[in-house]
């Protein structure tokens, strides 16, 4: 008999070579329709393995994360078998589960190209399949074996990545007539799958290597009921309308110039004001806080970077060294902040009186990107964090999370962030070599983590093996108003910088010491944040943040005096306000507007004029009645201010 014991502490005896399945039927029929895969000691298995030794099990369904893994995993190879049998000779790369379906890579043969007219011809074909229910077969193979099963079928790319695997360790998966070079987990057939979608395709590196062949990335999700299936769908409507490439557009906020360079947005007047009223935001915060902001050149010699590490890690993500006259010299675009904040702690002696000292920078730093990665502000060549750097002593951790937790929340709070959730990522305990810092520090800086999140009452779901290896982090993850999850904020403990730049200070014992280093970063970047912002509102952002926060609109030229003095009035009395004037009716100047997000328009005719009123409309809201604008200017006024005292 052996022992598995359960998420709640509990334990059963079962006989050895027991099933996940016969787990689940073992406490109740529903729970064994409903479970998809298993977790056996921490790592996904199907349910039909055998377990023959005490172990801790978890039975996952499609509601969870673990379970959608192994889901949309077999989808990718239904998905490959489907493409298999409509286009033969098809070379398959790589298919794996994304956060929200499944992509494959492949290679069609000549003269077939897969777009959005063979989407139903594909879906169709893997409905079909699901009629048989096929079940999937795991089989470990030799490395030799391998290499001549794909090879006598013309695979060369999975040949390529079976090359590098160690023999003994290889194992196929096989449904129907389809077999896939593969380390799972799977469902146990491809039953459960009931709805389908191909969502689209894209060219992709193989390997994501630029001087690799391309390849077609093919796309597509797929869900245990079509009643799923039809939501995703209405999301992903949703989506494409709150899409910050094309509210951007609409709202003047940024563009992108291909003389300029790719991945590197250009922010017009009004997302620029945006943009720097967030920063002020911070800094205003950041400023009860205790920080110090700083300006750092945007290069930095190449040694600074070797020493740092990040040469190393960003080597081929960097943009090329930049050569000067001087033999020997060369720069760097920065990457990161943190070395020349090192830097700037270093410039004098530091006693552990000056401490914690609190470093702050809206830092803008350069990565390479591929081409075909960069995706709007989400992915971009130059972006700029909103970092900051905090030296302190070991007993100092602590304090220093509780107020960085506080500055997230504050952040999140004036945004309408309301569900979000946080990860704290723990070193793997049973590898402790590849980590730097002694036992002792990293089991303080550990524990006042989580000791900090259960102090705010903050649930933090803990990962095991996820820290860097310089040292533990806490990140949190939004999820906006329709329901998609972004990573915003991050806190993150880092051993390895002071040891590297030999960082010091001087203690009450009057010995040296090192000080741990704490990297930070509410909005992570500017650009993604801005994206994410854009798409949270779908453009309709606070009063207090928005780049104009009312247009008047005289309904004929004649009017066009009195409009001005509207305007001038309220842009004098701090109201962010412009005027339309444009010869066109007034019903096209509502639309306009209306696409532009702006939350108040000022109708102004000739019995506004002639009474000192304004006509006013609520973006969302319509007709609002008439109020002479002086008054308007206080309303504003009072908005803005009730908004911001809450902050």
């Amino acid at each position: 008999m052996i022992k598995i014991t359960f998420p709640d502490g509990s334990v059963r005896e079962y006989e050895a070579g027991v099933t996940g399945l016969q787990i689940a039927e073992s406490i109740s029929p529903r729970l064994a329709q409903d479970v998809i895969a298993c977790g056996v000691n921490g790592e996904t298995t199907e349910l039909n393995r055998p377990i023959n030794a005490d172990a801790a099990i978890k039975l996952y369904k499609f509601d969870d994360e673990e379970g959608k893994h192994a889901f949309w995993h077999t989808s990718a190879h239904l998905m490959a078998e489907a493409l298999q049998e409509l286009y033969p000779g098809t070379q398959f790369g790589i298919g794996p589960a994304i956060e929200n379906g499944f992509y494959y890579d492949v290679m069609t043969p000549e003269g077939v190209k897969l777009n959005e007219t063979e989407f139903p011809k594909i879906e169709k074909k893997m409905q079909e399949l699901v009629q048989r229910k096929e079940a999937l077969v795991r089989e470990e193979i030799s490395k030799q074996d391998a290499l001549d099963f794909f090879g006598k079928r013309g695979q060369t790319y999975k040949n390529e990545l079976i090359e590098e695997l160690e023999d003994g360790h290889i194992t196929t998966y096989t449904q129907g007539n389809y077999t896939d070079l593969c380390r799972g987990p799977h469902l146990m057939s491809t039953a459960p799958i009931k709805a389908v979608k191909v969502l689209s395709v894209a060219a992709a590196y193989w390997r994501g290597d630029e001087k690799r062949p391309m390849m077609t990335r093919v796309y597509g999700i797929s869900f245990p009921k079509k009643k799923m299936l039809d939501e995703y769908i209405e999301k992903l409507e949703e989506a494409k309308k709150r899409d910050h490439r094309k509210i951007g557009k609409e709202m003047e906020l940024f563009f992108f110039s291909d003389r300029v360079g790719k991945g590197l947005p250009m922010w017009l007047p009004k997302g620029t004001a945006l943009r720097i009223r967030l920063q002020d935001f911070l800094r205003k915060i950041q400023k009860r806080y205790g920080y110090q902001e700083v300006m750092t050149p945007h290069i930095g010699g190449k040694s600074l970077y070797v020493t740092s590490g990040h040469y190393a890690h960003y080597g081929k993500d960097s943009f090329q060294p930049i050569h000067t006259p001087e033999e020997d010299e060369e720069y760097m675009l920065k990457p990161m902040n943190c070395p020349h904040h090192c830097e700037i702690y270093a410039s004098q002696p530091r006693s552990y009186k000056d401490l914690p000292l609190r470093i702050a920078e809206f830092g803008t730093v350069y990565r390479y990107e591929q081409s075909g990665e960069l995706h709007g502000l989400t992915r971009v060549r130059s972006f700029t964090q909103d970092d900051a750097h905090i030296f302190c002593t070991p007993d100092q951790v602590k304090g220093e999370f509780l107020r960085v937790m506080d500055i997230i929340g504050i952040i999140f709070k004036a945004l309408d962030f309301k569900d979000f959730e946080a990860q704290i990522s723990l070193r793997d305990p049973s590898d402790k070599e590849k980590y730097i810092g002694s036992d002792e520090v990293w089991a303080e800086a550990e524990r006042a983590i989580i000791e900090a999140c259960e102090e705010k009452g903050l649930t933090a779901r803990k990962e095991l093996g996820e820290a860097a290896f310089y040292g533990p982090k806490l990140d949190f993850m939004v999820k906006d108003a329709i329901g998609r999850r972004w990573q915003l904020g991050t806190i993150q403990v880092d051993y390895n910088l002071p040891e590297r730049f030999k960082l010091e200070y001087t203690g009450a014992d009057n010995d040296k010491h090192r000080p741990v280093m704490i990297h930070r970063a509410p909005f992570g970047s500017m650009e993604r944040f801005c994206a994410v912002l854009i798409e949270h509102t779908a453009g309709h952002f606070p009063l207090w943040l928005t780049p104009d926060q009312v247009v008047v609109l005289p309904i004929s030229e004649k009017f066009n005096d009195y409009a001005r003095q509207v305007n001038k009035y309220l842009n004098d009395h701090d109201v962010r306000s412009t005027v339309d004037d444009r010869n066109e009716k007034i019903g096209r100047k509502i639309r306009d507007n209306e696409l532009k997000r702006i939350p108040y328009m000022l109708v102004v005719g000739e019995k506004e004029a002639a009474e000192g009123t304004v006509s006013v409309r609520k973006q969302g809201q319509g007709d609002q009645g008439s109020m002479n604008y002086q008054d308007f200017a206080q309303k504003i006024d009072t908005e803005v201010r009730e908004m911001t005292e809450q902050l």
